[in-house]
């Protein structure tokens, strides 16, 4: 496929608002793909070469990319900063430039898709001295020879700027109608999606072995599984009669990990699916030590522990673990512990589609003696007295409270089911339970605030059905100054000229923003809202937040795995309950 047919439909995914417009879209581009090619179409269109877990990225910062649209266009690196300041958006940078100054020879041939992604697959892989100058060397052979349009995404690319506003829901009901015709085949798709984490291996499965081929999907070591995600409720008596008998673990407040092993080699996976094995040597070694299998896959929380105290650090304390520099020196300030609650694999047995009972008893079959994972502390119980007590309990030891899951579950790999539901201190008053919330836009300072760039978030939830961004709150208060100067910095960044196809929000804010950040949030209750789209429907009002606070960042979640309309509309639900039950 000629990379310009790819650009055609990019220009039209970026000009649409509708989802079901940009399945059509995207359908109808993968009806000109052949079986050989569908992987990379799907890999770029998602802004990266290859899955996240791999680690494999072009990294090139703004700076290098504008010296290969100088190099490019014959332009000096003044007149290109000029034009990227009045744009705004350095793919338009690049179109303008080569439309005013157009450098294709007349005999060059068009870009191919596989030109194009084997190009950024080189400039991603190269590395060491001189590295900088092969990259932009790189990527002006693919300017020197693309239409000014082509230049547009050839140059957003490496930047992570695509501007689509296209989501992995989006893609599947895209595959889905160009075999079936419709979405029918959407859950199946998304089932292996959930089980190997590649949306390119399942895109090449569907298109060379059709869809038996998907529907005899199998996990897979150092593919991660998508996490299974909790339900909540807000007692132990309302807990027991969801699922009766059940096993109650704690919640502790640490980075859920999952742990991949072949023999020696280990890898682990974050709950966004981020390779981070490196930063984690201790369990590293303790997975070697202490899994008493050839091949596995577990999942488990970690937490940062004092060694002198015997005490487990909070989570801002365990985040600072994660980096790629001075690995040594904070492993040993802050080593960590790990508390394995799941297997999901082990030599050849999926166990996702046993019931949990089943993976208990082999995941304790599993971890032999040491010193740095350990089981999660757990009890079965039907009894909600005994459940509320280990509830309380855990609250003391410090943890954010219990995790009950369903004994006869299967693990619902990527999905929400009250197959686990939490349960934790806030949700037995006010809403003091925190909230996670995509931020959708920012407001400049006003007042005090006026000399910052910035003085406010808006922020939305995800409604899964839709696959949309949907407005729940303005936050102006909760940080510090240097908070404002950080979000300032951040945001500028990710700044778009207008809201993406995905954000559903009546409200404006004075930038719209990429969908790449989640924060945690505090609020008083859950009120009904008129200029919120959150769970509005056509003659109902929306939700929002009363006096919301921002509380930290979760650099751990993805978008997609924020706080969802569905648990909104729950929350809501328990709090009117418990004012019924207070009066």
């Amino acid at each position: 496929m000629e990379f310009s047919v790819l650009a055609d439909s990019y220009e039209k995914l970026e000009a649409t608002r509708g989802r079901l417009e940009m399945m059509a879209i995207l359908s109808e581009l993968f009806k000109k793909a052949k079986p050989d090619e569908i992987d990379r179409i799907i890999y770029l269109s998602q802004g990266v070469v290859a899955p996240p877990f791999e680690g494999i990225e072009v990294g090139l910062g703004e700076k290098l990319v504008e010296e290969a649209i100088s190099v490019a266009t014959g332009y000096s690196k003044r007149r290109v900063e000029e034009v990227y300041r009045k744009t705004g958006d350095l793919g338009n940078t690049a179109e303008e430039l080569l439309s005013s100054k157009q450098q294709m020879s007349l005999f060059s041939q068009p870009l191919s898709v596989q030109k194009v992604f084997d190009n950024f697959m080189k400039l991603a892989k190269t590395g060491g001295a001189g590295s900088q100058e092969s990259k932009i060397k790189g990527l002006v052979e693919l300017l020197n020879n693309s239409t000014p349009k082509e230049a547009r995404y050839i140059t957003r690319f490496p930047v992570g700027k695509l501007r689509l506003g296209v989501g992995d829901p989006t893609i599947l009901d895209a595959l889905s109608a160009y075999k079936a015709g419709d979405k029918s085949l959407r859950e199946e798709l998304e089932r292996a999606y959930n089980l190997c984490s590649d949306l390119g291996l399942v895109a090449r499965t569907l298109f060379v072995d059709g869809i038996e081929a998907i529907r005899k999907f199998r996990i897979k070591v150092f593919n991660p599984v998508r996490p299974a995600l909790a339900e909540r409720l807000p007692s132990a008596e309302e807990i027991i009669e969801k699922i009766g008998t059940c096993a109650v673990e704690r919640k502790y407040d640490g980075l859920r990990l999952q742990l991949h092993k072949q023999n020696e080699k280990v890898e682990i996976f974050s709950r966004r699916l981020e390779r981070m094995t490196p930063m984690f040597p201790e369990i590293v070694a303790g997975v070697r030590k202490q899994v008493g299998a050839k091949e596995a896959i577990l999942e488990g929380e970690a937490l940062a522990y004092n060694e002198t105290g015997g005490e487990y650090y909070p989570f801002q304390l365990t985040m600072q673990r994660k980096r790629k520099y001075g690995v040594k020196e904070k492993a040993e300030e802050y080593p960590l512990k790990l508390f394995a609650f799941d297997v999901l694999y082990a030599d050849g047995e999926d166990y996702t589609q046993r019931p949990y009972h089943e993976r208990r008893k082999r995941l304790e079959k599993l971890i032999g003696t040491g010193s740095v994972i350990k089981l999660s502390d757990m009890i079965v119980t039907g009894n909600p007295k005994k459940l509320e007590e280990f509830f309380e309990e855990s609250i003391e030891k410090g943890m954010e409270g219990i995790i009950a899951k369903d004994l006869n579950a299967e693990y619902v790999a990527g999905a929400r089911k009250f197959a686990w539901i939490k349960l934790k201190r806030s949700y037995k008053g006010e809403l003091a339970d925190r909230v996670d919330l995509v931020v959708i836009g920012y407001f400049l300072g006003k007042g005090a605030r006026e000399k910052f760039k910035f003085g406010g978030l808006l922020c939305a939830v995800y409604d899964e059905k839709e696959d949309m961004f949907k407005s729940i709150a303005k936050i102006g208060s909760g940080f510090s100054e240097e908070q404002m100067k950080q979000f300032e910095e951040m945001l500028g960044k990710i700044k778009v000229d207008h809201k993406l196809a995905r954000v559903d929000s009546e409200i404006k804010p004075n930038f719209w923003v990429d969908l790449k950040y989640v924060v945690a949030v505090a609020a008083d209750e859950i009120t009904r809202s008129p200029t919120h789209t959150a769970g509005k429907g056509k003659d109902e009002s929306g939700y929002a937040l009363r006096f919301p606070r921002m509380m930290e960042l979760r650099e751990d979640k993805s978008p997609e795995e924020a706080t969802t309309v569905q648990e909104i509309i729950e929350m809501y639900k328990m709090q009117k309950r418990i004012q019924l039950e207070e009066v």
